[in-house]
């Protein structure tokens, strides 16, 4: 069915949820003295940092996401890879399948946060947000992965965990996977497949 296989990163390769919000909160609480709960902030999952301070109003959004994206350094002992992601990667690379990354996370930050989990050898291509001038939920993001890659659209499919992810690939043109494995529900997130764990994924592929 699908020949190339493109994987949001946190939510879906990495369980980052409790850095990132922790992180951000404790910024939010110095930069503007408000105390969020996570459940307020889950917003920021899946859309760029800079994007996610500019919507709590806070006035110097790059700056402050440095400080942000140093912050998550002290939670990073909480952010693992999801059980059976690199098996799951392991056995694409055995098949031949294409296998991409779409993020929401600039170049630094994929270096800084993704590459010490020595998961990118088994990436083809990596588009960062940095990549495009629109971002998650626009399609911006996969029509350059589909730029570059030369991919074809009726074989390729996306695999995220949240409503940013979704719509991202359905207005690119390509299906989806809901990664239920990181995300908190399926509720209001249009997906093609409502995945439990990453090796289901396998059941999909062109062979």
């Amino acid at each position: 069915m699908y020949n190339y296989v493109i994987f949001d990163i946190d939510g879906t390769i990495l369980d980052t949820e409790f850095a990132v919000l922790s992180s951000l909160k404790k910024l939010v609480l110095e930069e503007l003295d408000k105390n969020f709960t996570f459940e307020e902030l889950r917003f920021a999952l899946g859309i760029p940092g800079e994007v996610t301070l500019s919507k709590l109003g806070i006035q110097n959004p790059m700056e402050s996401n440095e400080k942000w994206n140093r912050y998550l350094k002290e939670y990073f002992s909480h952010v693992k890879v999801f059980d059976d992601i690199k098996d799951t990667l392991v056995k694409l690379a055995e098949m031949g399948i294409s296998v991409g990354i779409v993020t929401s996370k600039n170049k630094e930050e994929f270096i800084n946060d993704f590459i010490p989990f020595e998961l990118s050898n088994y990436f083809n291509l990596v588009v960062c947000a940095d990549d495009t001038e629109k971002h998650k939920p626009y399609p911006e993001p996969i029509l350059k992965f589909i730029e570059l890659s030369g991919a074809d659209k009726s074989k390729t499919i996306y695999i995220g965990d949240t409503k940013y992810d979704s719509d991202c690939a359905v207005s690119a043109g390509i299906d989806f996977v809901l990664a239920l494995w990181g995300a908190k529900s399926s509720i209001g997130i249009n997906a093609n497949y409502i995945f439990n764990n990453p090796k289901e994924i396998l059941g999909l592929i062109e062979v």
